[in-house]
This record gives C-alpha cells, structure tokens and sequence, in this order.
C-alpha cells in the first residue's frame, strides 16, 4: 500500500478542482533558525489561504508521505534533529517509520503523487562548482526530469554552477519559464546574467504551457524562474564579496561533498550580517505568491474542462 497522507483539506479542494500549493518542509527545518522558522512556515501557508489557495506542506511523518500539515505537525517538523531527505531517502525513512524534510525533489515527487500540480521553493539545487570532477550535482535536476509538476523557484543559488545547470536543465528536457522575464535569476539575485529562451508574462500563460504539456503526454517539470524585484535582491557588491570570501573559506578548511552547500549557506548569512537570511524570506514569500496565482489560474482551466 502506498503510503501517502493526503490532509483533508488538500484532499477535498483537489476533488473539487480548487487550487493547491505544495510547500517544502527542508525550509522550515534546515533553511532557517529556530524559532523563526516555525513562525515562518505559518506565515507562508497564510499567504496562500489569503489568496484562496489550499496549502500543501509535504513532509514525512512517522513513514508516511504527509502532503497538507496540520499545526501540530508543522511544530513536529520546526524541531531539532528532523533530518533532511530526498527522494532516495524515502524507501528507508518509510520502511523505518522515521520523520523527514523534504527537499525540492522529495517535495516534488511526492505531491505529484498526490496529483498537486504546483509548488512552491525558494531555490532550485543544481550543478556544483567544479562537478566535472565531483559529479557533484542536485537530485532536483533528474527528479523534475520524471515528475509533472509546475515549480515556482528563484533560479538557483549563486554558489552554484548556474551556466551548467541552465545546460542541465535542457538536456532533460526540463522546460524553464521566465517569469515576466528573460533573465535567469540567481536566488539572492535578481539577474544571474543568464538569458532564458522563453519567457511568459501571467499565471494564465503559464497554466496555458502546463495544459500544453499534458497534451504531448510529457512527464517531465515546469521550472518557472520567479526573480525578485531588484528593489529587494541582495546588495550585489556584498554578495559578490561575502560568495567569495565564503568559496575561499570552504576551500582552505577542505569542504566537500554534501556539505559544501549547508556550509557556504551559512556563511553567506554570517558575511552578509544577515541580510541573505532576510532576502531568502523575501524570496520564499514571492514564489509563493506566484505559485497562488499559477495555481488558480490552472484551477479555473481545469474547471473549464
């Protein structure tokens, strides 16, 4: 038996066709200090319940594939020692009865199980630097190459090898979407410098390519890059500084592997006093209320139908 949990509400507003955002729950347990990571999770699912939108925050509780989370449940997930997980992590946390976050890919594999045809992240994982040598590379790439859901993220990280995840992206056939933009954004940044091929003014339009894709019995995602407002992107001077000082300080103490990103993550937020930690809220809270709009546009198309 498959062990999905779908809540009621996600359950119900999904048989009556109203529109549903998933939500990963890595953010909340890994992504942010506590307690501000609890109260922030409440304030993204806030954000969707005010735009008429079913929030769907997907984690693994006890080895079941939770999608839509009460508040009991959220508080279960804001605590210490909730490991992160990907998609090769749920047969073990499953068959063990263990709890986890779930990342990007975990989050998108799981609500596309439940049928949730959009979600909402923060950044994409992508190719690392120097992963011609490593092979270093996110599990998000090969799982929204195999899994039909529409994903609103801020690019990448710019600690990332973007050129090489945009190459990535196209050999698996992952169609990326510029938001109102042809500029790929680089998660703290608004413009990494990357043009896109395609870009799509609306939520509408959006929903348009998601029917499109259906249509042509595609499997694979749809990454809508979600820029900030320039008004709100970190200071690039400081983030050009802080991304260098932070790839210098990960070489001289010899940081590899899975923990290169964690490391270069936390210390963008102490080389930025912060101020990439605020952004990153920034950036969550704007791909999510994009995530609403594509959401109820696809709602009302699929109604129509």
């Amino acid at each position: 038996m498959l062990p999905l949990s779908v809540a009621e509400p996600v359950a119900d507003a999904l048989a009556h066709r109203r529109p549903v955002v998933a939500l990963e729950s890595t953010i909340i347990s890994h992504g942010l200090p506590r307690p501000r990571n609890l109260t922030a999770a409440r304030g993204f699912e806030a954000i969707l319940v005010d735009a008429g939108v079913t929030p769907a925050t997907v984690a693994v509780l006890d080895g079941y594939l939770k999608v839509g989370l009460n508040d009991d449940e959220l508080v279960r997930i804001a605590g210490d020692d909730v490991p992160k997980v990907s998609v090769r992590d749920l047969p073990i946390v499953v068959a063990r009865r263990r709890c986890g976050a779930t990342t990007v890919a975990a989050t998108a594999f799981i609500a596309a199980l439940a049928g949730v045809r959009v979600f909402s992240t923060g950044g994409l994982g992508g190719v690392h630097r120097g992963a011609g040598a490593t092979f270093d590379e996110s599990a998000d790439l090969s799982t929204l190459a195999n899994t039909p859901v529409t994903v609103v993220s801020a690019g990448v990280k710019s600690i990332l090898d973007i050129p090489a995840t945009l190459e990535r992206l196209e050999t698996l056939s992952v169609t990326v979407l510029g938001y109102a933009t042809d500029a790929f954004p680089s998660f703290w940044l608004t413009d990494s410098g990357e043009r896109l091929d395609w870009s799509v003014p609306d939520a509408d339009v959006v929903a348009d390519v998601m029917a499109a894709n259906d249509a042509l019995g595609r499997r694979s995602a749809i990454l809508v890059a979600n820029p900030l407002p320039e008004r709100d992107q970190l200071d690039p001077a400081a983030h050009d500084r802080a991304l260098d000082d932070a790839l210098a300080a990960a070489a001289a103490e010899g940081i590899t592997g899975k923990d290169v990103s964690p490391y270069l993550l936390d210390k963008m937020v102490s080389l930025t006093g912060g101020a990439s930690l605020e952004v990153n809220l920034k950036i969550a809270a704007n791909n999510i209320r994009v995530g609403a709009d594509i959401a109820t546009a696809w709602a009302a198309r699929s109604v129509q139908d």
